[in-house]
């Protein structure tokens, strides 16, 4: 892999692995498996980064590529074992932890569970919007039109409102 891929990757991984380590968590079941999941992602972005094409910005395609790989994981049979791949020279230390605040956890415990109620699409949307990027750059992830997404975030708020509604009174 020529030098310059490599220091990107090295760059992408730095910026940008709380992120993906986020929305596997989300995906994930437990603990073990989001760092599977993260490893899988990393894995994929390292081998698919010298194909890149530069069609979008690189941050909306590291994001589809987490999401494909969460997805797919998420559909794969649980009988079929697993196989962990580590990346030798990455560090994966001081990825995010629960909040230390325990009202705050709590919050955050109760809107994960929430999220993990909804469909894959719409699961989709809100990790991403969680993540602060526009209505534009999630609609270039998924494939939706800006507006389509617009409305669909209506709508999980609504839901999302819903189901916490017992939590915060």
């Amino acid at each position: 892999m020529p030098h310059a891929v490599e220091l990107l990757f090295l760059e992408l991984l730095e910026t940008d692995k709380e992120r993906i380590f986020r929305i596997c968590r989300s995906y994930a079941q437990d603990p073990e498996q989001a760092q599977d999941l993260f490893q899988e992602t990393v894995l994929q972005i390292w081998k698919s980064l010298p194909t890149f094409r530069g069609q979008a910005q690189v941050r909306t395609w590291v994001y589809r590529v987490t999401l494909n790989v969460c997805l797919q994981a998420r559909h794969k049979s649980q009988r079929e074992k697993r196989q962990t791949v580590r990346l030798e020279g990455v560090q994966f230390q001081n990825l995010p932890q629960a909040p230390a605040e325990p009202d705050q956890a709590e919050q955050l415990q109760a809107l994960h569970a929430c999220i993990q109620k909804l469909n894959d699409t719409d699961r989709s949307l809100v990790l991403l919007y969680l993540e602060d990027l526009p209505y534009k750059e999630i609609a270039a992830v998924t494939g939706l039109t800006e507006n389509h997404v617009a409305v669909k975030m209506k709508r999980i708020r609504e839901k999302l409102f819903t189901c916490l509604q017992p939590t915060l009174c």
